[in-house]
């Protein structure tokens, strides 16, 4: 699978945020997209770091769109997507990039939660242009 540093749009970074969970990528045009360490267990206390350093870079105007590429096997519990989602109001795009056989489940679960706004991919170059093509709109 494809690591977004190896993606075209690897100029167009604004901020790379390392956590002990995982690495996020502040992309232009509100395009964030993170990569977990393999085994990580995704809960809301580190969400909270990636969603203020998102806050700290990007402007409250700017849509965020979020993709997940899951380069690496890690969990969330189906419970932390409620509270990732009670907690952060503004997210209106959401991706996830992986197999689908191992993502089918994640994916249904996180449609419940948001509907209508999640997107599986299982090629990056794919989700990217989905996302460019909504931040185009955006701005």
């Amino acid at each position: 699978m494809k690591r977004v540093r190896e993606l075209e749009l690897i100029n167009q970074i604004r901020e790379i945020r390392e956590f002990e969970f995982g690495v996020f990528y502040f992309f232009k045009g509100g395009i964030v997209i993170s990569e977990m360490n393999e085994g990580a267990k995704f809960k809301w206390n580190n969400a909270k770091k990636a969603v203020y350093a998102a806050q700290e870079i990007y402007d409250n105007d700017i849509p965020l769109i979020y993709i997940a590429n899951r380069v690496n096997r890690y969990r969330v519990s189906p419970f932390e997507w409620f509270k990732f989602h009670k907690n952060r109001f503004d997210m209106q795009h959401i991706a996830s990039v992986g197999a689908l056989k191992n993502n089918i489940f994640s994916t249904m679960l996180k449609q419940l939660i948001f509907p209508k706004r999640i997107k599986t991919f299982t090629d990056l170059d794919q989700a990217v242009a989905w996302a460019l093509q909504i931040s185009k709109k955006a701005n």
